[in-house]
């Protein structure tokens, strides 16, 4: 990273949730922000994680942004921004304020930044244009000019009940709060949009030295890693009803761009570039159809109106797009294996399943190598399909090439680093396969 500068943002960026209202393209390791989906001047796609970063470094080359996320999405956000970024991550998932409190923990004890510093907390997924990240740069100014907290207002296009509502003191750009209030019923809502309320986009400001004390108004802890190892007693809360309901020091940016919640596959396929990605046709009698298909297989529709169609390896949604916002309780029936993954090193796809074996296909990108590891309870075999690279199988180092067949038995301590890039068909046998079965140790150079 950058030294940071005096004019520089610190950001914290909140990448957290499952996204199951995206499926089948999100499950709970791949989220909704890792789904390269939006297409640059250059052709090439990126997801929403990288657009946002993209953005920052637009408005801000040597902001310092961090990356509050749980174990389980951190290989995916080194796979997409590789060492750009700082990462923390949570020991399990709770609600905004225990990962905010510790992400704080993190820059002031990892970091060395300052108490006096202030950071800016923003949540990954909205929709915005490149301006928006430099508007927040004037969030800090407010918490300088003595406000406890400085929330970024959205100028509401609707009386929604999914957002909490900012009352400002006035109708300017920026003004104390009146009022804040959590996600209200609807005809509080439309109450509060009459007003002149703002809708409360989960972007804040304020001082590194403030999340701390309220952290420590929750929890007695020493530093960092005194907080990590204390997480499981944090309460599951929001910061907003943690902190920001009970706070009366408030000030309040409006910002009235462009500002979307992409959570549904409704409001995302609303933002798709062109109405297909993947393989797909469609004919003349289809209206406002959206297709993103991930299989190496084709899809046909015909005279579908207003629909969304997604496939992946995690199953097939074809949805009235209006409708697709009600999916979450379906996908939270569903027991099924996670089909997709990133990793740090590449990514990996499960090609099929049966009872005593697993075939999966691997990618690794060049350069990089797995973690030397261990199965108790299953054997291996690799095939290289494609690139070279060096095996390393109980210390034994081999290189390999397409074609060869490496077999590994249970116990056995195994990696593949990747001169190229590789793609390995990996098939796992055994009664008990699962992703518990690993363990991990150091490989000496």
């Amino acid at each position: 990273m950058n030294k940071k500068g005096i004019n520089d943002m610190n950001i914290i960026l909140l990448s957290g949730g499952s996204g199951k209202r995206l499926w089948p393209l999100s499950n709970d390791v791949r989220s909704r922000q890792f789904i390269k989906i939006f297409k640059k001047q250059d052709g090439v796609y990126e997801s929403m994680i990288q657009r946002v970063c993209r953005q920052i470094r637009q408005a801000d080359e040597q902001a310092s942004i961090t990356v509050s996320t749980s174990k389980a999405q951190v290989s995916a956000v080194h796979n997409q921004l590789g060492e750009a970024v700082n990462v923390c991550v949570e020991p399990n998932r709770k609600g905004t304020f225990p990962g905010i409190a510790l992400t704080a923990a993190y820059l002031h004890d990892h970091r060395q930044l300052s108490e006096e510093e202030v950071v800016i907390v923003c949540p990954i997924d909205p929709y915005v244009e490149d301006s928006y990240y430099a508007e927040l740069k004037k969030l800090e100014g407010l918490v300088e000019a003595g406000a406890a907290i400085a929330l970024l207002g959205i100028q509401p296009t609707e009386a929604s009940q999914n957002y909490g509502y900012i009352v400002p003191e006035n109708d300017g750009e920026s003004s104390l709060v009146k009022m804040f209030r959590e996600k209200p019923d609807a005809s509080a809502a439309k109450k509060y949009v009459e007003s002149g309320a703002l809708w409360n986009g989960g972007v804040f400001a304020c001082r590194l030295g403030y999340l701390l004390e309220k952290a420590h108004e929750q929890i007695d802890f020493t530093d960092f890693e005194d907080l990590y190892d204390q997480y499981d007693k944090l309460k599951s809360v929001s910061f907003d009803r943690a902190v920001v309901e009970k706070e009366k020091n408030l000030a309040v940016l409006r910002y009235d761009g462009l500002w979307k919640d992409l959570s549904t596959w409704d409001a995302l396929s609303a933002e798709m570039t062109e109405p297909v990605m993947g393989q797909a046709l469609y004919n003349s009698a289809c209206e406002n159809l959206s297709v993103v298909n991930e299989l190496n297989v084709p899809i046909l529709c015909m005279g579908l109106k207003n629909v969304v169609v997604s496939a992946s390896a995690e199953g097939i949604l074809v949805s009235d797009k209006q409708q697709s916002q009600d999916i979450e309780p379906f996908v939270d029936s569903m027991n099924q294996q996670v089909m997709f993954a990133e990793k740090s090193w590449g990514d990996f796809r499960v090609l099929d399943v049966e009872d005593g074996s697993l075939t999966v296909k691997i990618s690794l990108n060049p350069g990089y190598r797995m973690n030397y590891h261990s199965h108790d309870h299953r054997d291996e075999v690799w095939t290289i399909i494609s690139g070279t690279g060096r095996t390393i199988v109980d210390g034994m180092e081999e290189q390999v090439k397409p074609g060869d067949v490496i077999t590994m038995e249970a116990g056995c301590k195994h990696t593949v680093i990747a001169e190229t890039a590789m793609q390995i068909i990996e098939v796992q046998l055994g009664k008990e396969i699962n992703v518990h079965d690993k363990h991990k140790y150091e490989l000496e150079d």
